[in-house]
Parts: structure tokens; sequence; C-alpha cells
């Protein structure tokens, strides 16, 4: 049996109005030492976006959050940030900022794929469960 590992992550959040408070889970940072695993995934809810916030600019906030997977994933068009270590990139990509694009804090769990448990965290933190039938 695959031993368990322990992991971070954190929920990433689309924040329209900073000063209301009020925001859309888009997406999950999920970093594994033990493994070599760091990864990103969005999944942007645009119609809760715009209940929110009718005028966001949605290919503005779109791209900001594909920034944060291509620096998760490294390598070519990551920029300088896509260069550092996977501890660093983690880091960087949790940092508290004040900006549209937040990240929430920083949980741990254990799992024996990496990949499955951020599909998972992605399942439950970030989908909407479909409405119940009437």
């Amino acid at each position: 049996m695959p031993a368990h590992c322990s992991f971070d992550y954190a929920i990433v959040r689309v924040v329209p109005r900073v000063e209301r408070e009020e925001f859309v889970n888009a997406g999950v940072v999920l970093f594994c030492l033990e493994q070599d695993f760091l990864g990103a995934r969005v999944e942007l809810d645009r119609t809760r976006l715009r209940a929110l916030f009718p005028d966001v600019d949605l290919p503005l906030v779109e791209e900001h959050l594909a920034a944060l997977s291509r620096v998760a994933a490294g390598g070519e068009g990551s920029g300088p940030i896509g260069r550092l270590s996977l501890r660093e990139r983690f880091h960087w990509l949790v940092a508290p900022r004040s900006t549209v694009i937040q990240v929430g804090p920083v949980h741990s769990g254990t799992c024996v794929d990496p990949a499955r448990a951020l599909e998972k965290l992605l399942d439950r933190m970030v989908r909407q469960p479909a409405p119940p039938a009437p």
C-alpha cells in the first residue's frame, strides 16, 4: 500500500469588491514536498462572479488566474517566479495580497496521490453541486 504524505493547500478566491469582503472560490493551490508536487487548478464560475459584481472585467480576472497555474507549473512562459523551487513558488502563490485575486489561509492534509487530492479539493471547495431536483 502506498504511503501517505503530507501536503499544504490554499483556496484561490476572486474578491471583486475588497471592501465588502465577498468572494468566489476559483481554484486550489496544493504543494506536496515529499512527492515534488506543486499544482494549481482554477475553475471560475462566471455566473456567480457576475452576480456579485456585474461589471467585473472577466478577461482580466481569467488572465490573472491563468498566471497562477503557469507559475505553479513552472517552465517556459511562467516568468522569473516560475524558475524558483517548488517550495518558493508555493510560498509566492499563497502570499497575502490585497487585490481582486486572493488566496485563503494555508491548510494541511495527507494523501497518497497529490494530483487526486487537488481534484478532490477542487470538487469540495470550488465546484458547485447541482441544485436538488424539485
